[in-house]
């Protein structure tokens, strides 16, 4: 890859502008692999550069993949006047360098939600052609039946003639049912229950692919994603 010069690769990772990339050189704050670098202009690979600003160790310009485990009440979007967002809560080093969503969740649902600034990456992962499974559970008014879970598999139609795909209904006992679906439209898990009179009380999404929410994530905490679960949302689009 070509070099780069260093000002320009820490103003790539979001940590500030570039003229403010230049100060902190200038003054001495930056160390390139380790080594101080005074020299704005100094060219390095930006794929294999470690950068530490005062010390502190400082993302590459490479995309960021983050797993939130979204509370009640927050909105999926990159801004709102009025109402709190998902991406709010991001370090401001992170959001300058355009965190979004990957797709969305209700303002009363939750559960995981990956958030990322690479566009590719996320269009492959909503798009209904790339056949990425999202997993929910829901606690609803009512009890499914035989018809229910022949209706799911066999592609519901909402009452607004809406064509949903075919999807998945488990019955947990007690109120509880997951459900299984591979595309992401408007408040879709709640309409398909509620057309077979399951009025939906609460959703959390459990599993994007073969990625599952980590546990030990309250709500409203997050966590960078690891190469390996990246690959588990589905390997077989992600890859290509």
């Amino acid at each position: 890859m070509p070099l780069v010069r260093l000002d320009k690769i820490l103003t790539d990772t979001g940590l500030c502008s570039r003229s403010q990339a230049r100060e902190i050189v200038r003054r001495g704050r930056a160390a390139v692999n380790g080594i101080p670098c005074a020299d704005p202009a100094e060219k390095f690979d930006p794929e294999t550069v470690s950068l530490t600003v005062d010390g502190e160790p400082i993302d590459g310009p490479g995309h960021i993949y983050i797993m939130l485990n979204k509370p009640a009440g927050v909105l999926t979007a990159t801004r709102d006047p009025r109402k709190p967002t998902v991406v709010d809560a991001m370090p401001e080093e992170w959001k300058r360098r355009g965190l979004f969503p990957v797709g969305r969740l209700d303002k009363d649902t939750t559960g995981l939600l990956l958030l990322t600034d690479d566009g590719v990456f996320a269009h492959k992962v909503i798009s209904p052609k790339s056949h990425v499974s999202k997993l929910y559970e829901a606690v609803v008014d009512g009890m499914p039946c035989e018809a229910d879970f022949a209706a799911f598999r066999g592609g519901i139609v909402l009452r607004d003639g809406t064509q949903c795909l075919p999807a998945e209904l488990i019955d947990l006992g007690g109120g509880r049912v997951q459900v299984e679906v591979f595309e992401g439209k408007y408040h879709q898990v709640k309409r398909m229950l509620g057309s077979r009179q399951m009025p939906v009380l609460h959703l959390k999404r459990l599993r994007i692919g073969g990625l599952w929410l980590d546990s030990s994530l309250a709500e409203g905490e997050y966590r960078r994603l690891t190469p390996e679960e990246i690959q588990k949302i589905q390997p077989d689009i992600l890859s290509k």
